[in-house]
């Protein structure tokens, strides 16, 4: 199918950057030309021209000015390669709360019923998840292949294990049985024909708010979140239909997400979600400068968008609907780090309390700044002192108001300062499996770094180096962040979180050698590889003769028996994969 145009070089100038020298073979190499891949040469499903057909005929892709597109993302284009058709039976769990999503539906035919309030997770079971047996992990010692970043080319050899996150038209489902017992005691809202849903998650990178079943015969389109995006952003209308479903279906759902508002009879929920403000704070795309340019900690709080000024009016009670955020008091010429907020923790409870309880304005104590970019809802200070503290016991919301503004104040006071302003102003408290090495103990061993190679085929999925602080490292491994900017600009949906775990992981079948998930990773843990078919030869493009890439990164050992190998294979307990956003597991790890 492929030319078979071939010429040698020498390995040395080719190995991999993620491959250790010790793994190198020494050997002329060959170089096979094929055609560069491209964002729809693994279409999201089968959809066809006719499919393409009735869809536009139907709303809210009929009023869509096609010219509106250029020639390279054309509408029918994005329809036929970001779409697909999936029809369900009455009880078939669609999306499940809590589970991270890619991608939205849009309801073609029949009705959903989506649940507003949280189910037990045992009603609806699980797909059970395919790990590695004893025997086949033993089996990975011997059986690696020699050569670093073997590969399989759809059409020139098949695929080395047949699967793709994609082709899952045929995956085992979830069926409820009973769904009117299982939501008689719940709060539900059902969906109709021309409804939307799963947008907020797919385009946020978060957790899914509510679960989904049908309610009888569906038949949805499922969109992937970069065939969305697209769409979105050339057509006014469907993001105006976007945020008009939020407000209506998924608003309510993160209010009552809130501690304090999660008792809140329905009629005041209603006022409350009526009156709330969505706000965004910073710099979208705050990768794209991130680490360009180094300051003193006080200059870096001080260039971060300010939410709320130390000392200002309260004007509302802030949740923080994705993103990171600082809180912050001044101390001397500037200010110190007191806490790190994400999504789902609240600002200036205390203060409003305070408010509510003396009948006067007690001002805001501490500042809350952007770190990056966030999302926030702010509900406004009068309907919180009107319509929320006088519904609420007085004991409870002083429970709560305890550690409003500093979630983290217990951990705070155990965390050393200056770790604390090291993990923020690197932006480390994204990551929920960083990767730390406690320098005092390691030996330089390279133990972690070799079980990461029998792991991977020869492959090792990280570098064992990285920023210091004191004693602790954080290696350049990925960290499976809290918001995984690395997926913002993939045109292809290679790289996507595993639904029930949050594991970022990359689709090798799908992925096009683009780098802008490596370009985006503000943290160096993603890097592009030239890549060789069994026989060692290189893949190169047919039209430039230059090197096809793929990107490659840590899958933290997904199917492993004893979890990431590298944690693992430690001797001296030196290395652990923590969650940053839990400073207590830091420090008891630090003070073991």
């Amino acid at each position: 199918m492929f030319p078979n145009e071939f010429r040698t070089h020498s390995a040395n100038s080719v190995t991999s950057c993620s491959q250790p020298k010790y793994l190198t073979t020494i050997m002329p190499e060959l170089e096979i030309a094929i055609p560069r891949p491209q964002r729809w040469d693994e279409p999201f499903g089968e959809m066809t021209e006719r499919d393409v057909d009735q869809l536009l005929r139907l709303e809210p892709f009929r009023s869509i000015d096609g010219g509106a597109f250029p020639p390279s993302l054309p509408l029918r284009g994005i329809l036929l390669g970001d779409t697909r058709i999936i029809r369900y039976e009455p009880g078939d769990l669609i999306v499940r709360e809590g589970d991270y999503g890619n991608s939205a539906f849009l309801i073609l035919a029949g009705a959903v019923r989506v649940v507003l309030e949280r189910l037990d997770p045992k009603l609806l079971g699980r797909a059970e998840q395919p790990r590695r047996g004893w025997l086949r992990a033993i089996a990975q010692l011997w059986q690696n292949g020699r050569l670093p970043e073997v590969r399989s080319v759809p059409g020139v050899v098949a695929a080395a294990n047949g699967t793709s996150i994609r082709n899952d038209g045929g995956a085992a489902r979830v069926f409820v049985q009973d769904v009117p017992r299982l939501v008689s005691h719940t709060g539900t809202a059902q969906l109709g024909t021309g409804e939307l849903f799963g947008e907020l998650a797919a385009m946020s990178r978060t957790p899914r708010t509510a679960t989904v079943l049908a309610d009888g015969r569906a038949t949805l389109l499922e969109i992937r979140w970069q065939g969305l995006r697209d769409l979105m952003r050339r057509t006014p209308a469907i993001r105006a239909h976007v945020e008009r479903l939020y407000r209506e279906n998924s608003l309510r759902v993160h209010l009552r997400e809130t501690e304090l508002l999660k008792e809140l009879p329905p009629p005041q929920l209603d006022v409350v979600a009526a009156a709330t403000e969505f706000e965004s704070y910073g710099n979208f795309d705050w990768y794209t400068d991130f680490g360009a340019q180094r300051r003193d900690m006080a200059e870096q709080i001080a260039a971060e968008p300010l939410i709320a000024a130390e000392g200002d009016r309260p004007t509302g009670l802030y949740l923080i609907r994705s993103g990171f955020a600082r809180v912050s008091r001044r101390h001397g010429h500037g200010h110190r780090t007191l806490a790190y907020i994400g999504k789902g923790q609240v600002f200036g409870l205390a203060e409003l309390v305070e408010s509510f309880k003396s009948g006067g304005d007690v001002p805001w104590q501490n500042s809350l700044r952007a770190v990056g970019y966030v999302d926030v809802l702010r509900i406004p200070a009068k309907v919180v002192l009107e319509t929320v503290l006088p519904t609420c016991e007085m004991q409870h919301v002083k429970c709560k108001m305890q550690n409003a503004d500093i979630p983290n104040k217990s951990e705070t006071e155990v965390v050393d300062p200056s770790l604390l302003d090291f993990l923020v102003d690197h932006r480390f408290l994204n990551g929920t499996q960083t990767m730390l090495i406690d320098l005092d103990r390691c030996t330089r061993c390279d133990d972690c770094v070799r079980a990461c190679a029998a792991t991977h085929d020869n492959n090792p999925r990280f570098v064992r180096q990285g920023p210091t602080h004191d004693r602790v490292m954080v290696a350049n491994a990925c960290m499976h962040c809290v918001d995984p900017v690395c997926m913002i600009g993939c045109p292809t949906g290679a790289i996507a979180r595993d639904a029930e775990t949050g594991t970022v992981r990359i689709n090798d079948q799908t992925c096009v050698g683009c780098s802008t998930c490596a370009n985006s990773c503000p943290y160096s843990a993603i890097r592009m590889v030239e890549i060789r078919e069994p026989g060692g030869a290189f893949y190169v493009d047919e039209a430039m003769r230059l090197p096809i890439l793929k990107a490659t990164k840590c899958d933290f050992c997904a199917g492993q028996l004893t979890g990431p190998a590298c944690q693992a294979a430690c001797p001296h307990d030196a290395l652990v994969r923590i969650d940053l956003g839990n400073l207590t597991a830091l420090e008891q790890w630090m003070a073991r």
